[in-house]
């Protein structure tokens, strides 16, 4: 998206408060059960982890916890604890957040330093490719969705962020360190 566009971050917050994030909403927890159980069939329970964007209802720790999986939280909005951002994880999930990246070379480049040897780097997003007719597509409704990817665009990011494999399972990416 054109920065001219962007949101300002009033209304950004704004419309991430819109959002049905709550930890007790069955659907959203169904919605996000794919990746946390993809979490937890790589990852061990004594494996550091971060929700990188968790939003204002930290669900996919909800349910990680549920399994004694220990995650910390980081939202520049509703979870600022910079203090999360100066160690390293075996994992990083990022649910419906690269999206919204306004500088996505800026913020790949964080998270890869974020991530330990062998880490990995899990996605939930909706990659664009040419099967679908962008003006009809409702993933660029959202205002606050600011940069889509491809699975080249994904390839570009595992090429130049030191991550060694990529894997695309429909809107789950993993890249792994």
């Amino acid at each position: 998206m054109d920065p001219k566009f962007w949101p300002n971050k009033e209304a950004e917050k704004l419309r991430y408060t819109e959002h049905n994030n709550d930890v007790d909403d069955i659907r959203y927890q169904s919605f996000l059960k794919p990746i946390v159980d993809m979490v937890i069939a790589n990852q061990k329970s004594t494996d550091k982890g971060l929700d990188y964007g968790a939003g204002p209802g930290p669900v996919v720790q909800y349910l990680l916890e549920q399994v004694d999986f220990k995650i910390k939280l980081y939202d520049p909005f509703f979870h600022n604890y910079p203090e999360n951002l100066k160690q390293t994880y075996d994992y990083i999930i990022l649910t419906e957040v690269v999206e919204h990246f306004h500088s996505p070379k800026k913020e790949f480049h964080k998270l890869s330093h974020l991530l330990k040897p062998g880490g990995s780097l899990y996605i939930l997003t909706h990659p664009y490719d040419d099967s679908i007719n962008f003006e009809s597509w409702y993933y660029k409704n959202d205002r606050t969705h600011t940069f889509f990817y491809t699975a080249k665009a994904f390839g570009w990011i595992r090429d130049n962020y030191g991550f060694q494999n990529l894997e695309i399972k429909d809107r789950i990416i993993q890249l792994q360190k």
